[in-house]
């Protein structure tokens, strides 16, 4: 059987669509939140994994829309038992993706974006191979720094701090599929949007199924 023979086979089989997980990381102040946010508006087929984590609700914050909130005790059970795609401990609790609502909107044929740093884009390129790492890039640093100082929401020091951890995040440059530079937002959207596009049209995704 040739491989055409195989993929219309295998099309035939699954006509449902399966969906693809990009994980989206960046610097802080990139835009990357904004570029999320509204890939998901324009996009039906695509979800948003929503993290675990142990710190308290804020005002307005509701379980299972903003975050799934779970005690330190229930955190770890997750960790303890492969739950979570990745996870990290911050100065206010644990963080983490759990993997069993990736997998499911995966199965249904949903996309799934993940937005997270890039020490856990590493740990879930060990659970999830398969998966497209994009990476959101500032123009230049300065104009990174200026957007950071611009919220007005932090110290000129807590800004330098970002920036040194901007710096140190782009040696992880080499470890994703794609880099999009975020100069004009709405041109940054339509870049991701048509990695997404071609992912989707790749033989091998179709083959492999």
């Amino acid at each position: 059987m040739s491989l055409i023979e195989a993929s219309l086979r295998d099309r035939d089989r699954h006509t449902g669509r399966r969906g693809i997980a990009f994980v989206i990381s960046g610097p802080s102040g990139v835009g990357k939140g904004t570029i999320v946010r509204e890939l998901v508006t324009r996009d039906a087929n695509l979800t948003l994994s929503v993290s675990v984590t142990t710190r308290e609700p804020r005002v307005g914050e509701k379980d299972g829309i903003h975050y799934h909130f779970r005690s330190v005790d229930q955190f770890q059970g997750l960790m303890e038992s492969g739950q979570l795609l990745e996870y990290a401990q911050y100065a206010k609790g644990y963080y983490g993706t759990p993997r069993g609502f990736v997998e499911n909107q995966l199965h249904q044929g949903f996309d799934v974006i993940l937005e997270i740093d890039t020490k856990g884009a590493i740990q879930v390129k060990e659970r999830l191979p398969h998966a497209v790492y994009i990476f959101v890039l500032p123009p230049t640093m300065d104009e990174l720094a200026k957007r950071l100082a611009h919220r007005q929401t932090e110290a000129a020091e807590a800004v330098r701090t970002r920036i040194a951890i901007a710096h140190d995040e782009l040696n992880y440059l080499p470890f994703y599929d794609y880099q999009v530079v975020n100069d004009e937002l709405d041109l940054a959207i339509e870049k991701v949007q048509a990695i997404m596009m071609a992912e989707h049209c790749k033989v091998t995704r179709h083959l492999a199924r």
